[in-house]
């Protein structure tokens, strides 16, 4: 027996974005192109210098790592130190750069060719700086965008959002006085 009523349609999916539709593609491009590369230089040349270059990769990528992170450390103790004498950590020319070092160890340590170029790329001055300026340019111009709030406010508005889509937002207030006195509590039944 029918009503008249229309049933009710599902609602649309929200469409995906150009990143999550096209990312894992460039993925498996990439993995692609490098496996297609190595087995070219192996035929080149040989099966050894293919395993020695990427061994050469993931020693000269651990290294790079380990410096960049030893340089990171040594910044934020003398930051630390410097604020805790009570005078104002003053700019430091080395402290930039830390990031994409290890990025570019990570990409060296990476087996393949193409990662190993990119990598080594990312170790050159100029092109940290380049790479840092596009990058602060980049979030910053986001940021912009976003409106105003700052990222406590957001990261606030995340939490407060369940599930459901429901909002609860709300307040604890304890006018209890300090009970510590009183002994153990019993257990909380259901």
């Amino acid at each position: 027996m029918t009503t008249g009523a229309q049933t009710p349609r599902p609602p649309a999916r929200p469409r995906r974005s150009r990143l999550r539709t096209f990312l894992p593609l460039g993925i498996a491009a990439w993995l692609v192109l490098e496996i297609w590369l190595l087995t070219v230089v192996a035929g080149a040349s040989s099966g050894l210098v293919v395993f020695l270059l990427l061994v050469a990769g993931l020693f000269l990528g651990s290294v790079v790592i380990k410096r960049a992170g030893r340089r990171a450390f040594a910044n934020l103790t003398r930051t630390l130190q410097q604020e805790q004498a009570g005078t104002a950590p003053g700019a430091r020319p080395d402290s930039e750069g830390n990031g994409l070092m290890m990025l570019g160890g990570l990409l060296l340590i990476l087996p393949g060719l193409i990662s190993d170029a990119l990598g080594l790329l990312l170790l050159l001055p100029p092109v940290q700086k380049t790479v840092s300026r596009r990058a602060q340019h980049s979030v910053e111009r986001r940021l912009r965008e976003a409106g105003p709030g700052t990222f406590g406010d957001a990261f606030r508005q995340a939490r407060m959002h369940r599930p459901d889509g429901k909002v609860v937002q709300g307040e604890v207030v304890r006018d209890e006085p300090d009970d510590t006195s009183r002994g153990p509590r019993p257990p909380l039944d259901r």
